[in-house]
């Protein structure tokens, strides 16, 4: 039998300090399971593996600790300010992204939960976008975003800048996506957005798994 029979991946992306993660716990407090891309990116260039060999081979060993873990920091001082760089780097480690992220579908299906979120802030970029039936953006102003990423990461404004501006830009994630969530008001407001957003695809995949609800 095939475990992914009925599995339903909703896409949850957005630009950076838009609050995303606000969002994905409400989506896992109304009983989706998540998988966080983010997570998978960290894992997937850990001290060792396949992948951090291939990005160290072309950017060199400037972007390594002394003890041969990643130095995000000098990685992110190189791709943010070179968009050729930064293809580069996708091109390196978007394909062992997505192969995680099938795996963590694949085992979340064969457990039973068969409703997911993908929180991945590169799914169109990844493509990642094709394991979904359903994408939603959340978008904010830009100013919020500088300012909750400055605190959030750590980063001057300037540096903030640069990773806001190698993002896709909002039209872009208005026209290719099946919900919108703006996440410039109170944290209540979003989190009511979130609720309902969610709700809704959840009776959506109740219809589909079951014509009699």
């Amino acid at each position: 039998m095939n475990s992914l029979e009925g599995v339903f991946v909703v896409g949850l992306t957005g630009q950076t300090g838009a609050g995303k993660s606000t969002v994905s716990k409400v989506f896992a407090g109304n009983g989706f399971a998540i998988i966080d891309a983010d997570r998978i990116a960290r894992i997937v260039v850990e001290k060792g593996t396949p992948c951090l060999d291939e990005i160290s081979d072309f950017f060199g060993e400037e972007i390594l600790r002394e003890d041969g873990s990643l130095d995000r920091r000098a990685l992110a001082a190189i791709v943010f300010s070179d968009k050729t760089k930064l293809e580069t780097l996708n091109t390196i480690i978007y394909p062992y992204i997505t192969g995680e992220i099938l795996r963590q579908i694949r085992s979340h299906s064969e457990q039973g939960e068969k409703l997911i979120l993908l929180d991945a802030p590169t799914l169109f970029e990844s493509r990642a976008d094709d394991f979904c039936e359903i994408i939603i953006s959340v978008l904010a102003d830009p100013e919020i975003r500088e300012s909750r990423i400055t605190v959030r990461d750590g980063l001057t404004q300037e540096e903030a800048q640069k990773r806001m501006n190698s993002q896709l830009d909002e039209e872009f994630f208005r026209s290719h996506s099946d919900y919108i969530i703006s996440n410039n008001g109170s944290l209540e407001t979003v989190t009511g957005i979130s609720k309902e957003v969610s709700d809704k695809i959840r009776e959506l995949y109740s219809k589909r798994t079951d014509p009699a609800v």
